[in-house]
């Protein structure tokens, strides 16, 4: 895509990335749960918080589909979010283990950091 367009499908992507996960995950955790075959949490308000942040984060992505440029100070909140994921997943995952559940969306996620960082510095050479 050329010009800014590819940055707008990026950040379109990834509202509609987090926007699902954020509402499966809030209306449906035991849903998702079942369908990874991965045993519950405690308390499904360890998963809605992280859910409703999702939601948040997606509709921040929104804003910097619409208007990138205007909105550039914006990306590297949303590179910090997929960083903590990432980190945080790969570092069980290395060391005491991780359930199944969460490895995909933390590959997805490193994805995104590259992509992010790849627009920010992009909007900032014009």
């Amino acid at each position: 895509m050329q010009d800014g367009r590819w940055v707008a499908a990026v950040f379109w992507v990834a509202a509609a990335y987090d926007g699902i996960l954020g509402l499966i995950f809030i209306f449906a955790p035991a849903w998702a749960f079942g369908v990874m075959d991965v045993p519950p949490v405690n308390h499904y308000g360890y998963v809605r918080f992280p859910a409703g942040l999702l939601l948040v984060f997606a509709a921040m992505f929104v804003r910097i589909a619409r208007d990138a440029g205007a909105n550039r100070t914006l990306i590297p909140y949303g590179i910090g979010l997929k960083l903590a994921y990432c980190l945080t997943v790969f570092g069980y995952w290395a060391g005491p283990g991780i359930s199944a559940i969460w490895k995909p969306f933390a590959l997805a996620d490193l994805v995104f950091i590259v992509l992010f960082a790849m627009a920010y510095r992009g909007i900032g050479r014009h």
